[in-house]
């Protein structure tokens, strides 16, 4: 798509000047730019970047405790705050292909603020549904301002089951004291070629909890970032993964100690059957002058096929002295033992198998502090489990 033509459809549209000339100046320079980088995953001859000319309405509910609404409404009815933290102070146009195309094309999404000593009890909960006929390029915005506390429920699925892209990014801003649990469930269909990108700014004293249950069943690029600026910041982040089939995941799960005495843990967890191949890279990363900073990881992968291959990769980028930090992994088989302890108390083996992997996710699943995304996870988790062991039969 041409810039001019760009132009005229979001102009159509009515969308502000300075709404219409970001996306006109990312898709000015998308083309140059790289795509995101997934260490030991190869993703370049995936199809990532098709034009986009629809809108996508998303219905949301007013509450009088918080604002929430379609991002396009935002933009009209609340510009200073989007100009100033749309794509602006948690992640850039420019960083890389993928988020100028989403900048360019964004044609979906909503913005959550919640006010100073805000504190909703009750989850905020929201379902994107994708549409497989028309490329999904959606942003969740979320502003969490001093002192608020609330947690956030996503869950994205898709209907219809044609080839197409989905571009999903999640920005929150956490200023000084706020408290947010972020859960997810992402449950896109195996003909979605996806990029997710999430990132949490998280300020003095702050405190983000992610719980991301990665189950799509198509090929996807994931970013899951945490960015600790403010003292004390802290973050949480979990991850569980399943893939089946000939899925390829290469997920990148990232946290950058920029305060003194912040804390970053990631807790990743990947189950991979048949053929299908799974990447996690850990990322902890403590800034000089973060001193006093805690980056701790795990990352751990279960094949349930000899055909499948899988990598744990824990990185660390130590700038300052004074920290603690550390990492484990591992990838490794099914205990056969285990299997066959199963199977001698009479559990078939497919039971067996099951049994195992839930074992395997338990101490990410455990942690999860919403009751609500553990039941839609552990729910999600059994029927891809399911599916993944008849595709494993019939190949």
């Amino acid at each position: 798509m041409t810039p001019d033509k760009l132009v005229q459809i979001a102009t159509e549209n009515n969308e502000p000047a300075w709404f219409v000339e970001k996306r006109r100046m990312a898709l000015d320079v998308m083309d140059e730019l790289p795509r995101p980088t997934i260490q030991r995953f190869d993703f370049h001859n995936w199809q990532m970047t098709p034009d986009v000319s629809n809108r996508i309405t998303t219905t949301v509910t007013p509450n009088k405790d918080y604002e929430l609404m379609d991002i396009f409404d935002a933009i009209n009815e609340y510009p200073e705050l989007l100009q100033k933290y749309y794509m602006q102070k948690v992640i850039k146009p420019d960083e890389n292909k993928f988020t100028a195309y989403h900048t360019a094309f964004l044609n979906q999404g909503i913005v959550l603020r919640v006010p100073k000593n805000t504190v909703i009890e009750k989850p905020i909960e929201i379902n994107l549904v994708q549409d497989s006929v028309t490329p999904f390029v959606s942003h969740v915005l979320i502003i969490a301002e001093e002192n608020s506390q609330f947690s956030f429920i996503q869950k994205m699925t898709t209907t219809g089951n044609q080839a197409a892209v989905a571009n999903c990014i999640v920005e929150i801003v956490a200023k000084d004291n706020s408290n947010i649990r972020y859960a997810a469930v992402d449950e896109l269909g195996e003909n979605v070629t996806s990029y997710l990108s999430r990132r949490a700014y998280v300020g003095q004293n702050a405190y983000v909890d992610w719980s991301i249950g990665l189950m799509n069943t198509g090929n996807t690029v994931a970013d899951f970032d945490t960015d600790l600026y403010g003292e004390g910041a802290h973050a949480e982040i979990k991850v569980v993964d399943i893939t089946s089939g000939r899925q390829q995941q290469g997920v990148n799960t990232r946290v950058t100690n920029y305060g003194k005495h912040s804390i970053g843990h990631i807790n990743q967890r990947g189950v991979i059957m048949d053929r299908s191949h799974l990447i996690f890279n850990g990322i902890g990363h403590i800034i000089h002058g973060a001193s006093g900073a805690n980056a701790e990881q795990q990352n751990r992968v279960l094949m349930m096929s000899s055909k499948a291959h899988g990598d744990a990769n824990p990185i660390l980028l130590i700038d300052e002295n004074d920290v603690i930090a550390g990492h484990a992994a591992s990838v490794g088989q099914v205990d056969q033992k285990q299997l066959y302890y199963l199977m001698s108390r009479g559990i078939d083996k497919k039971t067996a198998e099951r049994m195992v992997i839930r074992g395997f996710l338990g101490d990410v699943l455990v942690s999860i502090p919403s009751k609500i995304i553990r039941e839609q996870l552990v729910q999600t988790i059994e029927r891809k489990l399911e599916n993944g062991q008849q595709v494993s039969e019939n190949s």
